[in-house]
C-alpha cells in the first residue's frame, strides 16, 4: 500500500528548535502527502509527543485536541524573562535562589493542584480580537487577556539542584498532568511568584497526550528509514485506541448503514448508558469506522465523521 493511501496516526518525538509546523512540513515531504495535521502545538524549545494524523485521519483532529497532557518541565528560579522561558530576555537582575529547599517547593506545588485560572502569556498563539498574542508581543504591545480555567490533576517535584551554569540559580524539575490548554510557562512563573522569586521555564518535554505516550514515538530520522523500508503501516497507531472515546462494535449490516451516513439506533442496554456521549463506531476487528454523537430526538448515534469507504 502506498503511503498516500494510508490513513492513520503517528506519534512523533518533536526535536528541539523545530516548530510543530516544521515537523508537519517535513512529514509531508517524507510521506508525499499534503493531508497531515497535528493535534496540539509544542513550543520550538520543547520536545516530545506530537500526535500527527495522516490522510483521512486528519478528520479526527477535532476529537484529539482536548485530551489531557503530561509533561516533564524544568523551572529555573532566580529571574523572570519576558517570554516566560529560556528564549526571552531577562527581566531584572538575578537573585539568590539556592536557599529555597524541596519542602518549600512542595508547599508551593500543592497550591496549584486542581482547578485554577491562568492568564495566557503574551508570547502565545491565543487570539485576541483576531490577532495572535505573540504577534502583538513582537510589536511591543501588551493587551488585556481574559483568564482561562485549567485543571492540574498531578503536580510533583522530581528534583531540585543548583544550576550548573549559574552561581545563584536553582533548577527545579517537575512532572505535570494537566488539561489541554494549560500554559506550563505560566505555571512556572506562578510557582516562582508563590515562592517570592522570579522564575522561567528552561526545558519542557511532553511525555503523553491523551493515550499517546513518548514510548510509542518515533523520530523524523526513524520515519524516513521506515518509509524507505516500506514499514509505515506497522508504526501507525490504531485510531480506535488513540481516541479516548467509548466504543460500539458494529455488525456488517450496521457498518453498511453507517457508511451511508445513517444513524445507529441504541440497540440494547449496553449502549443505552452511552447516551449523550460521543462514541467510536468500530468493525468486528476493532478498527475505527466512524465517530458519532448521540441524537436524543432519534435515540440513536448520528455519525459526525465516517472513515469507512
Amino acid at each position: 500500500m502506498a503511503v498516500t493511501e494510508m490513513d492513520g496516526i503517528l506519534i512523533i518525538d518533536k526535536p528541539v528548535e523545530w516548530t510543530s509546523h516544521d515537523v508537519v512540513a517535513k512529514m509531508r515531504g517524507i510521506l508525499r502527502t499534503r493531508r497531515i495535521g497535528h493535534t496540539g502545538t509544542l513550543d520550538p524549545f520543547a520536545t516530545g509527543v506530537l500526535v500527527v494524523c495522516i490522510n483521512r485521519a486528519t478528520r479526527l483532529v477535532q476529537f484529539l485536541t482536548g485530551h489531557d497532557k503530561e509533561y516533564l518541565a524544568t523551572i529555573r528560579l532566580g529571574w523572570r524573562t519576558d517570554t516566560g522561558d529560556l528564549t526571552g530576555q531577562a527581566q531584572g537582575e538575578p537573585v539568590e535562589a539556592r536557599m529555597i529547599d524541596p519542602q518549600m517547593i512542595n508547599v508551593a506545588l500543592a497550591s496549584f493542584r486542581g482547578e485554577l485560572e491562568q492568564t495566557p502569556p503574551m508570547f502565545s498563539a491565543r487570539k485576541i480580537a483576531g490577532r495572535r498574542l505573540y504577534e502583538l508581543a513582537r510589536a511591543g504591545k501588551v493587551v488585556e487577556r481574559p483568564p482561562i480555567k485549567v485543571h492540574i490533576s498531578q503536580l510533583e517535584l522530581i528534583s531540585c539542584t543548583p544550576a550548573n551554569d549559574h552561581p545563584m540559580a536553582l533548577d527545579v524539575e517537575i512532572r505535570v498532568t494537566c488539561s489541554a490548554g494549560t500554559y506550563i510557562r505560566t505555571l512556572a512563573e506562578d510557582i516562582g511568584q508563590h515562592l517570592g522569586i522570579g522564575a522561567h521555564l528552561i526545558a519542557l518535554r511532553r511525555i503523553r497526550a491523551g493515550r499517546c505516550r513518548i514510548e510509542q514515538a518515533i523520530t523524523l530520522d526513524q520515519l524516513t528509514r521506515i518509509v524507505q523500508d516500506g514499514q509505515v503501516l506497522a508504526h501507525l497507531q490504531p485510531m480506535a485506541e488513540t481516541l479516548d472515546l467509548p466504543m460500539i462494535t458494529l455488525t456488517d449490516a450496521e457498518l453498511i448503514s453507517i457508511r451511508h451516513g445513517r444513524a445507529h439506533p441504541c440497540a440494547d442496554q449496553g449502549e443505552a448508558h452511552l447516551s449523550h456521549q460521543t462514541v467510536s463506531l468500530c468493525d468486528q476487528q476493532g478498527r475505527l469506522q466512524a465517530v458519532a454523537s448521540y441524537d436524543s430526538g432519534r435515540a440513536a448515534f448520528a455519525p459526525r465523521v465516517v472513515l469507512a469507504s
